[in-house]
C-alpha cells in the first residue's frame, strides 16, 4: 500500500504541474475512423476561409489556439468524407469538440471492418472492447500481442514460461481453442485443434491499426470457435498518407528490436503501398529463452474505380527461440516464497531444492562441453546450434506466412460484395528428446546431462538418445465472400460463404545425433532391416499427413429504425478429416494406412437487439446457440488411424444483457453487461473395440459447465491533464453436475462399461474469476504522457482436467492460487521539434513495476512436480501443484521517428 500511495503522489504532483500552465482559449478534440475507432494521424483541422489550422498528432488529437468567438471548422483526411462543424470558443478555456468520427469515402477503407464483422458502438448488440493503434503502442512494449488485451474485462493473457511468442489468452474462462483469433477477418486458429501460436505473428503488433475483442458468441458470422470471444486484429492495407517510421527498442534480457515501416501514400488517387520489416534479438529474461526473429509486412491497395477496390496483404515472422515449457513446484523457484503458504511440508523443500536461478529457472536447457561441435538439422538443412556452450532441449522454430487478396465491390446503392482469398503456409516445429537420455537430478527437476549423453552415445556406433524435431509443415487455402444487400433504409441483409482446405504434415526427425553415428528405429513398416539405422535428418517415431476440409455459409438480417437495431443470423458448416500414416501399412495391404471421416455438420444461430434511449444511454441484449464440430484429435487417433463412429458435437448456449452511458462531451464513458454461457457434451473420446472387431472411438457425453458474470469497462477524463480507465469482472465458472453413463466395448461383449466423473460444483480453472483494472494517465505538458496501470486478479483456480476426477472420494475443490496485484508504468514524450515534417517520440515501459512475486499459471494436483505425503494422492494443496511465476520486473524503452 505504501508503494501505491507513493506512486499516486508522484502522479498528483505531475497533475499539479500541468494545471499550473497558463490558461488560453481555443479548440481541441480527437479524430477517429467511424468503423474501426482507430485514431487518424495527420487529419487536417482548418478554420473556414483561412489557412489557419493544425493536424492531429500520433494520438489523433488536435489543439488549436483561437481567440473567443464563433468559428466554422473544416476537417479533412485522405480517403474520408470531409466534415464541417460549428464551434464557439469561450474566454480562458479550450472548447472540447470531443471525438469526431469520419466516414470512409472509399469502399475498401471500410471493407476490412465488414469482412472482420467489427462491432459498432451503440448499434451492434454484443459486449466488446476496442484498442486503437496509439493505445497498443502505448501499452504493448515488447510483450506478445495478446497481453495488451489484459486492460479489457474478462481477458487473461500470460507469457507462460516466458519464451517469445509462447503467450496464451483466456476469455470468460475459455482457453484460446475456444476463442476465435482473426487477422483482417481471416481466422488463424489451428485447423486441427483450434489453438493459436503467437510466435507465428511476432511483429504484427507493429503493423496493427486496431484490435477489437468481442466477448461471448460475438457478431462474427463465420463458423469460428468464438465461444469465449473473438479477437479481431486489423492491420492497415496501405496508409493514405506518405511517410516513414523507424522504431528502435531495447529492454531487459538483452532485448533489441528494430522496426521500419514506409508508406507511399495515395498516388494519383489509385495506388497506395506500405511495407515494413522487423529484426528482434534477445537472451530472454527467463533462463535461455533467447529469441532470434524477423518479421515482415506488406500492404497495397488499388482503387480500380469509385466502386471497386483491390487490397493485398502479406505478413510473416520467421523466428526461432528457446522455450521454457515445464511448470515447476513453487519451492523450485523460492523456498522463502513457498514457506508463505500455511502448512508447507518440510519434505517438499527437501524434494525440490531451490534453483540457483530462482524465479528465472528453466529446466529445458543444459550446458555442454565446447568440445562437442556436432551439427543440428532443421527445416531441411544442417546448421550450427544457437550457442556452443549449451543446448536447448526445447527450441521452437517456425515461419507461417499469410497472404490475403481482397476485392471490395459496390454493384449499386443496394448491393456490395466483399471477398477475401487467402493463403497461409507453415514450416517448422519444436525440439525435444527421444530415446534413452542421461539425466541430471541435482536440481529441483531433472535436466538433460548433455555431456553424459554424448559420452554414452560415443561408446558404440549406436546412439541411445538423440535430440529430435517434432515437425509441422502445412498449408491452408481459404475464401470468404460476403454479399451485403441494403433492402431498404431500415432493413439490411448479408449472405456469405466460408471455404477452407488445409494439409498438415506431422513427423519427427533427428535434430542432433549427440555424438552417435546412427539411431536404430524399426517403427516404419515400409523399411527393410537394412534401413533401420537412422542418421541426422532422418524421420523417426511417426510420420503422417492430415487434411481438413471446411465449407460453410450463413445468412444475416438487420433492422435499424430510429432508436432500435435488431439482428439475427444463422449459419451451417461441414468439416471432413482425412489421415494418412506413412509408417504403417493398411491391414492386409502394402498401401499406407489411411482413415477418413464423413462430413460432420455444425451450426450456429444468434440474434439480438440494441436500443438507444437517449443520445447518451443505450442498451443491448443477445442470445445464441452453437453446435460445434469436435476437433481432429477427438475424431481420429493420429497414431493408428482409429475413427470415431458417431462423433458428438459440443453445444454452447449464451445470453447477454448490457448498457452503455456516454456523456455528450465524451468525458465519461461506462459499459456494464452480464452474461450466461453453458457448455454441454464437452468432448471426451476413448478407444474401444467395435462390434465388427475393429478398433474405434466412442464419445462419453454429459460433461457440462456454466460460466456467468458481470463485466464493467469505462473511462473518465475530468481534466485535460488527467484521465482514468477502468475495467473489471466478477464471475462464477463451475461444472454443474456429476457425470455418469455407459458405453459398449466389444472386447467384453457380455457387459456394458460404466463411466463416472465427480465434478459437481467444482470451479473451472486456468484464469482468474475476479478481475479489476485501474489506469491513471497524466498529461502534465504538451507531448508528455504517463500511465500507471494496476491489475488485480483473484479467484484463480489452477488448471485441471475434469475427466481425471473418477474417484468418488476425490471431491475436494481445486487449489486456488493467491490473489495478486501487479503494476505497470508506461510513459512517452513527443519531442518539441521546430518542424511538422519530423516527429520523434521517446518511450519507456516498466512491467511489474514493484517486482511482485506471484503465480500467473498453475496446474492442480500435478503428477510431475507435486509433493505428496502418505495417503496424500488427491491433495489439492499448493505443494502438489506446479506453476509458472510471473515475469520479474522488466523494462522496454526506445525511440520512434516519424518522417
Amino acid at each position: 500500500m505504501k508503494k501505491i500511495l507513493r506512486n499516486f503522489s508522484i502522479l498528483a504532483m505531475l497533475i499539479l504541474l500541468g494545471q499550473m500552465t497558463m490558461a488560453q482559449s481555443g479548440i481541441k478534440g480527437v479524430i477517429k475512423d467511424s468503423q474501426t475507432r482507430e485514431t487518424l494521424i495527420g487529419a487536417n483541422v482548418v478554420i473556414d476561409g483561412t489557412t489557419e489550422g493544425t493536424s492531429t498528432d500520433l494520438n489523433g488529437r488536435f489543439k488549436l489556439d483561437k481567440a473567443p468567438g464563433d468559428y466554422t471548422i473544416n476537417i479533412t483526411y485522405t480517403g474520408y468524407d470531409p466534415m464541417v462543424k460549428q464551434v464557439t470558443v469561450s474566454s480562458g478555456q479550450y472548447t472540447d469538440m470531443g471525438t469526431i468520427e469520419l466516414e470512409a469515402s472509399a469502399i475498401g477503407l471500410a471493407g476490412v471492418a465488414i469482412v472482420a464483422d467489427r462491432a459498432r458502438e451503440r448499434e451492434t448488440p454484443v459486449a466488446f472492447s476496442n484498442l486503437n493503434r496509439q493505445e497498443i503502442q502505448q501499452q504493448l512494449g515488447n510483450q506478445d500481442i495478446p497481453l495488451v488485451m489484459n486492460t479489457t474485462p474478462n481477458v487473461y493473457s500470460t507469457m507462460q514460461g516466458g519464451g517469445a511468442g509462447d503467450a496464451r489468452i483466456n476469455v470468460r474462462g475459455f482457453d484460446q481453442s475456444n476463442v476465435a483469433i482473426m487477422l483482417n477477418g481471416v481466422p488463424v486458429n489451428d485447423m486441427e485443434n483450434g489453438w493459436v501460436y503467437w510466435s507465428n505473428w511476432d511483429g504484427v503488433g507493429d503493423a496493427t491499426s486496431s484490435i477489437q475483442m468481442q466477448r461471448g458468441l460475438s457478431a462474427v458470422n463465420l463458423a469460428t470457435p468464438s465461444v469465449g470471444g473473438t479477437m479481431n486484429v486489423i492491420t492497415n492495407p496501405a496508409e493514405q498518407k506518405a511517410g516513414l517510421m523507424y522504431k528502435q527498442e531495447f529492454g531487459s534480457g538483452s532485448f533489441a528490436k528494430s522496426t521500419v515501416m514506409g508508406h507511399t501514400g495515395l498516388m494519383n488517387g489509385k495506388w497506395a503501398m506500405s511495407a515494413g520489416g522487423v529484426r528482434k534479438t534477445g537472451q530472454g529474461i527467463i533462463d535461455k529463452t533467447w529469441t532470434d526473429a524477423w518479421a515482415y509486412y506488406f500492404g497495397a491497395s488499388y482503387n480500380i474505380n469509385s466502386k471497386n477496390r483491390l487490397e493485398l496483404y502479406a505478413m510473416g515472422a520467421p523466428q526461432k527461440h528457446g522455450q521454457n515449457l515445464y511448470k515447476q513446484n513453487i519451492a523450485a523457484y523460492s523456498h522463502e516464497y513457498a514457506k508463505e503458504f500455511d502448512g508447507w511440508p518440510q519434505g517438499a523443500l527437501e524434494k525440490f531444492p531451490e534453483s540457483i536461478s530462482g524465479r528465472l529457472y528453466n529446466e529445458n536447457w543444459g550446458e555442454v562441453s565446447h568440445k562437442y561441435t556436432g551439427k543440428q538439422y532443421w527445416n531441411d538443412k544442417e546448421r550450427d546450434r544457437y550457442n556452443p556452450h549449451y543446448i536447448n532441449e526445447r527450441e521452437n522454430y517456425y515461419h507461417k506466412p499469410l497472404v490475403n487478396l481482397n476485392w471490395f465491390s459496390q454493384f449499386n446503392e443496394k448491393l456490395s460484395l466483399f471477398t477475401t482469398a487467402y493463403y497461409s503456409g507453415g514450416k517448422g516445429g519444436g525440439s525435444g528428446t527421444y530415446g534413452s537420455m542421461k539425466w541430471d537430478y541435482s536440481g529441483p527437476s531433472r535436466m538433460v546431462d548433455w555431456d553424459a549423453t554424448i559420452e554414452n552415445n560415443t561408446q558404440s556406433d549406436t546412439a541411445f538418445g538423440v535430440l529430435r524435431n517434432s515437425t509441422n509443415n502445412q498449408w491452408t487455402l481459404g475464401l470468404i465472400s460476403k454479399l451485403r444487400w441494403n433492402i431498404s433504409e431500415k432493413v439490411k441483409a448479408s449472405f456469405g460463404i466460408d471455404g477452407r482446405t488445409a494439409e498438415i504434415a506431422h513427423f519427427r526427425e533427428i535434430r542432433d545425433m549427440l555424438g552417435g553415428k546412427f539411431l536404430v528405429f524399426d517403427g516404419n513398416e515400409f523399411d527393410s532391416p537394412s534401413q533401420y539405422n537412422k542418421m541426422l535428418g532422418d524421420r523417426i517415431d511417426y510420420d503422417f499427413t492430415n487434411t481438413v476440409n471446411w465449407i460453410g455459409g450463413y445468412g444475416q438480417a438487420e433492422y435499424n429504425y430510429g432508436n432500435v437495431t435488431f439482428y439475427g443470423m444463422a449459419g451451417y458448416s461441414m468439416i471432413k478429416y482425412t489421415y494418412t500414416n506413412h509408417f504403417r501399412k493398411a491391414e492386409g495391404s502394402n498401401d499406407e494406412l489411411t482413415a477418413e471421416t464423413d462430413w460432420i455438420g455444425g451450426y450456429q444461430a444468434k440474434g439480438g437487439f440494441s436500443y438507444r434511449f437517449t443520445e447518451t444511454l443505450s442498451a443491448f441484449a443477445n442470445a445464441g446457440y452453437v453446435s460445434k464440430v469436435p476437433i481432429f484429435d477427438a475424431v481420429i487417433n493420429d497414431r493408428d488411424g482409429t475413427v470415431a463412429t458417431d462423433p458428438e458435437n459440443e453445444k454452447f448456449t449464451s445470453f447477454e444483457l448490457g448498457g452503455t452511458h456516454k456523456s455528450l462531451n465524451n468525458q465519461f464513458i461506462v459499459t456494464l453487461n452480464g452474461y450466461y454461457t453453458t457448455w454441454t457434451d464437452r468432448t471426451n473420446s476413448i478407444g474401444v473395440q467395435l462390434e465388427d472387431g475393429s478398433e474405434g472411438f466412442v464419445f462419453l457425453t454429459g460433461m457440462a459447465q456454466q460460466h456467468y458474470g458481470l463485466e464493467l469497462e469505462g473511462e473518465y477524463k475530468p481534466f485535460d491533464v488527467l484521465g482514468f480507465n477502468f475495467a473489471g469482472s466478477l464471475n462464477k465458472w463451475t461444472y454443474t453436475e456429476d457425470v455418469t453413463g455407459t458405453y459398449k466395448d466389444y472386447a467384453n461383449p457380455d457387459s456394458e462399461e460404466t463411466y463416472n466423473y465427480y465434478v459437481k460444483d467444482l470451479r473451472v480453472g486456468d484464469a482468474p474469476q475476479t478481475q479489476f483494472i485501474l489506469g491513471v494517465t497524466v498529461y502534465p505538458m504538451k507531448g508528455l504522457r504517463a500511465q500507471l496501470l494496476g491489475k488485480h486478479y483473484a479467484d484463480h483456480y489452477a488448471f485441471w482436467d475434469p475427466f481425471t476426477r473418477t474417484d468418488e472420494t476425490d471431491k475436494e475443490q481445486v487449489w486456488k492460487t493467491p490473489a495478486y496485484t501487479v503494476f505497470d508504468l508506461h510513459a512517452s514524450y513527443d519531442l518539441p521539434l521546430r518542424t511538422d515534417e519530423v516527429g520523434v517520440q521517446v518511450f519507456v515501459h516498466v512491467f511489474n513495476l514493484f517486482d511482485e512475486i506471484f503465480i500467473q499459471d498453475a496446474v492442480d494436483n500435478s503428477p510431475y512436480n507435486g509433493y505428496y505425503g502418505e495417503n496424500d494422492e488427491y491433495s489439492h494443496e499448493p505443494w502438489t501443484a506446479e506453476v509458472y511465476l510471473g515475469i520479474p520486473r522488466n523494462v522496454n524503452f526506445g525511440v520512434i521517428i516519424n518522417l
